[in-house]
């Protein structure tokens, strides 16, 4: 048998409200998954096809995490979304049968280095650097799909030290949760530990070192962090 050169990584895990751990494979996530949101970051939703770019696993935070603000930006910001995690994978998985891959879903924040990005879009890069760096995917306990129904409506509010910064409905989703598992599965074969960030609403915005942030969707468990001062 061949040894390891170097120590495995841990394998990353997020909590299931009704008790376990749900390891993590991928972190894929949707962007400018709502209307308003596409339009103030300058996109067309009527016209546009959804679109994907990913996170590593280890930048996953818990609930109750203290994270650092990140270096090389002076533009943090919030996203709350709606988080999908599989059971089960598949590859071109017709909407219908989409539901059959979900495990559970859980509240998630996206975290972006908005300047970063902004740089990146001017010159056509790729945004790598301004979504997926260290602590950027703070994720709440999973809720399974038997307990919580399939979250196609429901209030989702994030609230930055108690004041409230976005407040939109699941329903308000360009492409609903059928839709997104059926696309990404044409491009890729998705994997049973897979989790899809399914795009935030209107209302993104900094936040400061200090800052507390609050992410709710009705039915699931809260997801609180807090920006660390030093």
């Amino acid at each position: 048998m061949t040894a390891y050169v170097i120590e495995p990584p841990k394998i990353t895990a997020v909590t299931v409200a009704s008790g376990g751990l749900f390891p993590v494979r991928r972190v894929f996530c949707v962007g400018q998954n709502y209307s308003e949101h596409a339009r103030e970051m300058g996109s067309n939703p009527e016209v546009d096809p959804p679109f994907f770019f990913m996170k590593p696993a280890d930048a996953l935070e818990p609930d109750g995490a203290v994270i650092p603000y990140p270096p090389a930006t002076g533009d943090l910001q919030h996203e709350v979304e709606l988080i999908v995690a599989l059971g089960r994978g598949g590859r071109d998985v017709p909407p219908e049968r989409a539901a059959e891959l979900v495990f559970g879903y859980a509240v998630g924040l996206d975290l972006t280095r908005r300047d970063l990005q902004a740089a990146a879009k001017k010159k056509g890069r790729p945004w790598d650097m301004s979504k997926g760096f260290d602590h950027s995917a703070p994720c709440g306990a999973l809720s399974r799909k038997e307990d919580v129904g399939p979250m196609a409506s429901g209030a989702i509010v994030c609230k930055v030290n108690g004041a409230p910064r976005q407040s939109g409905d699941l329903s308000d989703m360009t492409w609903k949760v059928p839709q997104i598992i059926a696309f990404l599965s044409a491009l890729v074969e998705l994997s049973a530990g897979d989790l899809i960030y399914t795009g935030t609403p209107s209302g993104v915005g900094p936040v400061l070192k200090g800052d507390d942030i609050e992410a709710t969707i009705d039915g699931l468990s809260p997801l609180v962090v807090r920006i660390a001062e030093a």
